[in-house]
């Protein structure tokens, strides 16, 4: 155990805490330590031992891929930490994403090539189009598109490629240090 890595000994607390029978887990930041790909696969493996085991599970994560990935409910919390904060009833993941992403003010929308969560680019066309249709988290591509401006498209086109480039650029750096 000494030698193992931190994602290493990450996934292996993940397995001892599942491998224990209850009726409710409790877990906080299981993406702790974990690379990308290793917070998909283990949310996966989490996701479907849970559900077979027909249990249920309490989870507390930051990383938002995996936490869309592993809710079916959410807790929203607001107000100012350590002074006065208020929890929301659980309720629908895209209901309860849509009311802390509108706190936060942010907009995400689905990646079309790897349907990840991305965040859209402040006041961009995108991200102006799902505000005014309330709609923060994970607009419906079959969505109606309106055009705001001449030369939008091309700005949405050239967001979405660099995001491609930046995550191929990151998939290529890995595949170089594991060789």
């Amino acid at each position: 155990m000494q030698n193992l890595s931190g994602g290493e000994l990450q996934r292996v607390a993940l397995v001892i805490a599942l491998a224990k029978p209850c009726d409710l887990y409790l877990i906080d930041e299981p993406s702790a330590y974990l690379d990308s790909e290793q917070r998909i696969l283990a949310s996966r493996v989490m996701k479907r031992w849970i559900m077979n085991a027909k249990r249920a599970a309490f989870v507390v994560e930051h990383d938002f891929i995996m936490a869309t990935y592993l809710a079916d409910h959410v807790i929203v919390f607001s107000g100012t930490p350590a002074i006065e904060a208020f929890a929301s009833s659980p309720e629908g993941m895209v209901s309860g994403m849509n009311k802390f992403l509108k706190l936060m003010e942010i907009t995400f929308r689905r990646d079309p090539y790897n349907f990840r969560p991305r965040i859209n680019k402040y006041r961009s066309q995108k991200d102006a189009m799902q505000k005014a249709a309330g709609n923060f988290f994970l607009m419906d591509e079959g969505a109606e598109r309106t055009k705001v401006g001449e030369g939008d498209d091309e700005e949405l086109d050239e967001e979405e490629e660099e995001e491609r480039k930046v995550e191929n650029k990151a998939q290529e750096k890995k595949a170089k240090a594991t060789k």
